[in-house]
């Protein structure tokens, strides 16, 4: 026969490469585009045979065939597709377009467990057989006429590795070829799948994969091992989650062991020497061989209350070279560590989860052949310990308990960003586009982007609000978008960390963890909230003899506008952009004329989230041009803006011609005051943090620092102190990327002014760069201090450092900001609230209030 192959990964390889050895002809294979520049295992084997390979992003839009990738498919002339591993929605003009139609193979015994994660809820729910099936394509979800099925049995302790190595993958290839050479013969069976049995099963998350402890060990040990290894199963051991991995039944007395509590469960677990030791409430047990903790430390579950004892090895010369190279990798993250000795801990010498990323990067680029994980760091956290376990991993020795959780691929310095900057005509709905040229100082490209005409978003805009798809979809299926939208946001971390880097000068770590974690969880948490919006019922005085009904409702407001800034370009749109959809807004946004690449990067991705056309709007270009359009338009209900004091004032002037509703973060020169009783270390950390944090550009940062008297001048030693520990006198401090710029115009290195005057310039204005501004209090002036902290027309973030609590909230009551930070600072949150008073601006961002920002209320009385 004459095969299209429509699918991905090594399954479908084999399954091409058998079918060939079989004597069919492959006239085309098509397949997902590269990823990272990497091809899919089946375009290398299809392109190295010669075979015609097509690597579509997608093959419908909004729901619709794209007619070019149909035109392109129907040339190779297919009788039969075969579709061994398939993600993508293939449409049914290309399902039924060939003699034999299409055959798709499915990993469970249909018509039970349909759906995306068959093989976990086969275990899940504790099926003795397991399976697969291949059979016709039809329009519903895995619901076709079944050609063949196989089955196995499932093993007591099982995984799902288990299953696809076992049999699910080689057996599968098997079956493939077998039912192509039955449709070939003309003996292919149709076989109506019965009704009765049919299960259909979504993709667990994290949220929903809690332990519950009252149920018998088996159902303990099959909810477990179903979720390993995404998305964990966990549970609250000494009031922290606690993700349980790599499970087994136990069958035999009780072993020796020490207690450990755990939260739900009727009888405490027991840490022994081969895991944890959990019963359930038959009294059964079952095996719990590993545990990850909530800051992403994993160790052998027998570790609980001990340390590695792990016997060392002996280092071979060549071993040893690559031992010193990761010590010079330690050495250039942890500057402040004069030596780096085999005791020395990665994160109690100052490293973060950021600093994980940077180091397992660099080991990748010297020893690509060494395959790290970032939870091999937090199980190996001393230097020592990391050496012996990254020669095991050389050696293969760690095989058999290796643990994979997959959370950041690495990054490659040479990845090809697959960017469509551009949104194309087809994409988004519209005709008109001008160009504004985008220029990067770093080199002497010039990438020329596309820019829908305003007129056209605003109106294309309203019609998705008023008569689209989108005015009416219900809540929760705008929260199943969303999430679908951050999952793609997840999946393309990396290349949006990179982008972020070149466009803001963004450190790749921090855009990575910051700048693109945060804005993932920021759609999560408000795609959560799409269907928990709703009004309340009121208790009115009824005129009798009638009686009356008053409820309200909260109604999305209709076309909102949203402009960001440059220093967070990606986040800030996700602030404000998430909590607008997730009200059934529709948008149209301004991102800062000199970043607009990650916000294009996300109209690409929600457009393959399946947003209908006009829902989100990007629109490059000058405040001055589309700002002050959108600020103006009458179709434009809503406008969110981050940014200057001067330019949210003239959004005002602006909004105010057809009094659209406004929003406004604004300019800030948050007060940090530190006392003589505060934890003095902690104190000069946090407080460099707070000024430095992003390179000083940062709209919360620590504009004013007010020091005690009694320990100003140690203060400021130790702040010398850290700087000279990271390399640099206060002098010579590195310059970092976007510089403050002053009154008059100078550039400055990070630097420290002591001895500031509030009349002083330096004291009354937002520096936005990497500028610590210290001034003096005399001791135990409480009000003194919260006069001098609240004498500034902003109050976006303030800050205490204090061990006495009744101060801390005294001073937090007293201090005119709309965020107090005490004894920390930067602890920011999808779930709180977070914006100004004062010229700082007014509204919020993030948590339910962002909600209000974007839904009017209706009150609605019925008399009956």
């Amino acid at each position: 026969l004459k095969l299209a192959l429509i699918g991905q990964s090594i399954f479908g390889q084999e399954v091409y490469n058998k079918l060939r050895k079989e004597g069919h002809k492959v006239v085309g294979v098509f397949t997902v585009p590269d990823k990272n520049g990497q091809a899919d295992p089946l375009a290398l084997a299809a392109e190295k045979d010669g075979t015609p390979v097509f690597k579509f992003p997608k093959w419908r839009a909004k729901g619709k065939p794209i007619q070019e990738v149909v035109a392109a498919y129907k040339s190779v002339g297919a009788e039969l597709n075969v579709l061994p591993f398939c993600t993508q929605f293939i449409p049914m003009d290309v399902i039924d377009c060939p003699k034999h139609g299409s055959i798709i193979y499915h990993p469970s015994i249909l018509p039970r467990h349909r759906g995306a994660s068959a093989i976990n809820w086969t275990l899940i729910q504790g099926d003795k057989k397991a399976g697969f099936t291949i059979f016709w394509a039809d329009d519903g979800l895995d619901t076709g006429p079944i050609l063949l099925q196989r089955e196995c049995d499932v093993g007591q302790n099982d995984t799902v590795d288990d299953l696809y190595n076992r049999f699910l993958f080689p057996e599968g290839i098997k079956a493939m070829v077998e039912a192509v050479h039955l449709i070939a013969d003309g003996k292919a069976p149709r076989i109506p799948q019965p009704k009765e049995g049919a299960t259909y099963e979504g993709i667990q998350k994290k949220e929903n994969a809690e332990i519950s402890w009252d149920q018998p060990a088996a159902a303990l040990h099959n909810w477990i091992r179903g979720h390993d290894k995404v998305p964990g199963a966990w549970t609250t051991i000494n009031g922290q989650v606690v993700t349980f991995y790599g499970s087994s039944l136990l069958d035999a007395s009780v072993p020796a062991g020490q207690e450990l509590t755990i939260k739900g469960a009727s009888r405490p677990g027991l840490v022994t020497k081969n895991g944890l030791v959990v019963f359930g409430n038959d009294g059964k047990m079952v095996l719990v061989r590993n545990l990850q903790f909530e800051d992403g430390k994993m160790i052998p579950a027998s570790k609980y209350f001990s340390a590695d004892e792990t016997t060392a090895l002996e280092l071979t010369e060549e071993e040893k070279k690559i031992a010193e190279d990761i010590r010079a990798i330690w050495k250039g993250i942890l500057s402040n560590v004069a030596v780096i000795e085999d005791s020395t801990d990665f994160f109690k010498s100052g490293a973060s989860s950021m600093h994980v990323v940077r180091m397992l990067e660099e080991i990748k680029q010297k020893h690509s052949g060494l395959q790290l994980q970032n939870e091999d760091v937090y199980m190996a956290t001393k230097f020592a310990d990391f050496i012996q376990m990254a020669v095991r991993k050389l050696r293969g020795e760690d095989k058999e308990e290796e643990l994979v959780i997959d959370y950041v691929r690495p990054f490659i310095l040479h990845l090809l960003l697959s960017l469509s900057w551009v949104l194309e005509a087809e994409l988004l709905g519209y005709t008109n586009f001008c160009i504004f040229p985008l220029h990067f100082t770093s080199n002497s490209h010039i990438y020329r982007l596309k820019c829908v005409w305003i007129l056209a978003a605003d109106i294309k805009s309203k019609e998705a609000f008023e008569d689209g798809e989108w005015g009416r979809m219900n809540a929760r299926e705008r929260g199943r978008l969303m999430y679908r939208l951050a999952d793609l946001m997840e999946e393309h971390q990396e290349e949006l960390a990179t982008i972020e880097s070149i466009d803001s000068g963004a450190v790749y770590t921090l855009a990575l963890k910051t700048h693109i974690g945060m804005s993932v969880q920021t759609f999560r948490y408000f795609a959560g909230w799409c269907d928990k919006i709703q009004g309340a019922t009121i208790p009115i005085n009824q005129a009798r003899p009638n009686h009356n009904l008053t409820f309200t409702k909260k109604e999305p407001i209709g076309v909102c506008a949203i402009i960001i800034p440059w220093n967070y370009p990606l986040m800030m749109l996700a602030w404000k952009s998430a909590a607008c959809l997730a009200a059934g807004n529709t948008l149209v946004l301004k991102p800062a004329q000199v970043t607009p690449l990650t916000s294009l990067k996300f109209a690409e991705l929600s457009a393959k989230a399946g947003f209908p056309k006009g829902v989100i709007n990007i629109l490059p270009g000058s405040g001055g041009l589309v700002g002050q359009h959108l600020s103006e338009h009458p179709d434009v209900r809503k406008v969110g803006f981050t940014g200057s004091t001067p330019t949210g004032k003239q959004i005002m002037k602006s909004a105010a011609a057809n009094l659209k509703k406004v929003s406004l973060e604004l300019g800030g020169k948050s007060p940090l005051i530190i006392f003589s009783d505060c934890e003095l270390d902690r104190a000069v950390k946090m407080g460099m943090g707070a000024v430095y944090f992003n390179k000083g550009e940062n709209c919360i940062a620590a504009g004013r620092l007010f020091v005690e008297e009694s320990i100003h001048d140690e203060f400021v030693r130790k702040v010398d102190r850290n700087s000279l520990d990271n390399g640099k006198s206060l002098s010579t401090f590195t310059m970092l990327k976007c510089c403050s710029i002053l009154s008059l115009g100078f550039f400055m290195e990070p630097t420290v002014f002591t001895d500031v005057e509030d009349h002083m310039y330096i004291a009354q204005e937002e520096s936005f760069g990497p500028v610590m501004v210290i001034s003096k209090f005399k001791n135990g002036d409480i009000d003194g201090v919260l006069r001098r902290a609240n004498a500034t027309e902003y109050g976006l973030a303030s800050g205490v450092f204090t061990k006495d609590i009744n101060k801390a909230l005294y001073i937090s009551e007293k201090l005119e900001a709309g965020t107090v930070f005490i004894n920390t600072y930067n602890k920011t949150d999808v779930a709180a609230p977070f914006g100004g008073f004062k010229l700082s601006g007014f509204g919020k961002d993030l948590g339910e209030e962002a909600l209000h920002e974007y839904l009017r209320t209706k009150a609605i009385t019925v008399e009956y």
